[in-house]
């Protein structure tokens, strides 16, 4: 198996381009060793960005019903009947696609393909890898959710792959390998500053959830810079990305109104060109009121040189070294942030030396070394597998790009 390249299929429920679908997408074309096939449940805008790539990418349809279900309704036992009936049939479906594709390995690529498709996997006969990128925590997901996957964990995936330390605490795996290994960033050439002399833009880059915290991020601004005539600016780049968020936009646009900071408000909408964005940035917030599990967008951020300041917990807590190469809050401390942000914006030299260690720091997190740990692990694990602790499997099929 060493001297060819493995034939791993990669399952996703989404296909919108959103932090999963986005970290997908960088790691894909920079591994090496590989010959990767996705399979998506859905159409959107995710399958021409891979496809474009070089990707070889599927749609194999799910039912609404199953697909749009709410973590907050998935529960051993009482899933609501269109949507179990429609996620048994997908398994079923989705097994005999990979009994046909006959893969080296699968790769799942969110939690609800983690539990579809290490379903599907093991009826083919296939091992599976989860590749975890939501904490799974009771200040995220439904206990009776939080259970399941915990339970699921111990029986379903050959290895898991986490996108932070503070990921896999949270799913509490034992007895298989495991591998902590942080989303592709690339650090390609930012383009030129668009930043306006004297004048301070903060903002932050993201899905808009209240448990991303732009709310905060605003009460914040607003004790900072008090002054209404100031020059400072708050942008928030990004939209709701699910049903149950739509509202959260405007409850943003009215608490700018009740702050006082409406006209000193930049609300954008979603961009797909962050870098473009980061251009016109002097301050990166991250301001997660529960810990997020890794926030590329830290990343993106230090790789753009800019000082990012975020909450001090989950993934950016791994990623910043406070007072080097950005800063950290306490999570939720209104107080603490707005402190943070007066204190940048009067020392432009601690931005500068913030921003230039960030850049450098960001340089770790290219998608060709996190693409050759991946890499690793995939070998590790089916040396493993061959030493005789899993059943053995006919050789697989001839390349994706042929079927």
């Amino acid at each position: 198996m060493a001297d060819r390249a493995l034939r791993v299929v990669y399952l996703g429920h989404c296909s919108q381009l959103s932090g999963a679908e986005l970290a997908l997408l960088r790691l894909l074309p920079a591994l090496r060793g590989v010959d990767p096939h996705v399979v998506l449940a859905e159409e959107g805008p995710l399958v021409a960005k891979l496809r474009d790539a070089g990707i070889s990418t599927a749609v194999l349809a799910m039912a609404d019903a199953a697909r749009g279900l709410s973590r907050h309704r998935v529960r051993l036992g009482r899933l609501p009947v269109a949507s179990a009936l429609g996620s048994a049939w997908y398994v079923v479906r989705l097994t005999s696609v990979l009994r046909r594709l006959r893969p080296d390995l699968v790769h799942t690529n969110t939690l609800k393909a983690a539990l579809y498709g290490g379903l599907a996997a093991r009826a083919a006969g296939v091992p599976v890898i989860w590749h975890v990128r939501d904490r799974v925590a009771e200040d995220y997901l439904p206990l009776p959710t939080v259970r399941l996957i915990r339970a699921l964990a111990r029986r379903l995936p050959h290895g898991v792959i986490a996108n932070s330390r503070a990921t896999l605490d949270s799913l509490q795996v034992a007895g298989i390998p495991t591998a902590v290994i942080p989303s592709a960033v690339p650090g390609h050439q930012a383009p030129a500053s668009t930043r306006s002399p004297g004048r301070l833009r903060v903002g932050m880059v993201g899905r808009l959830a209240p448990w991303k915290g732009q709310d905060l991020f605003l009460r914040a601004f607003a004790q900072a810079f008090p002054s209404p005539t100031g020059d400072a600016r708050a942008v928030l780049v990004g939209a709701a990305l699910f049903d149950e968020e739509e509202a959260y936009e405007a409850d943003l646009r009215a608490l700018a109104v009740r702050l006082g900071i409406h006209d000193r408000l930049e609300m954008t909408g979603f961009r797909e060109d962050v870098a473009a964005e980061l251009a016109t940035f002097d301050v990166l917030v991250h301001a997660s009121v529960i810990p997020e599990p890794f926030g590329q967008v830290v990343v993106e951020g230090m790789a753009a040189g800019l000082p990012v300041v975020a909450s001090d917990a989950g993934g950016p807590a791994e990623v910043i070294t406070s007072e080097v190469d950005g800063l950290l809050f306490p999570p939720g401390d209104l107080a603490a942030l707005a402190g943070v942000l007066r204190r940048l914006a009067r020392d432009p030299g601690l931005r500068a030396r913030l921003g230039a260690a960030a850049r450098q720091r960001a340089g770790a997190y290219e998608p060709g070394a996190v693409a050759q740990e991946v890499v690793s692990f995939y070998r590790r694990l089916l040396g493993n597998l061959r030493t005789g602790k899993a059943e053995r499997r006919p050789p697989g099929g001839p390349p994706f790009s042929s079927c």
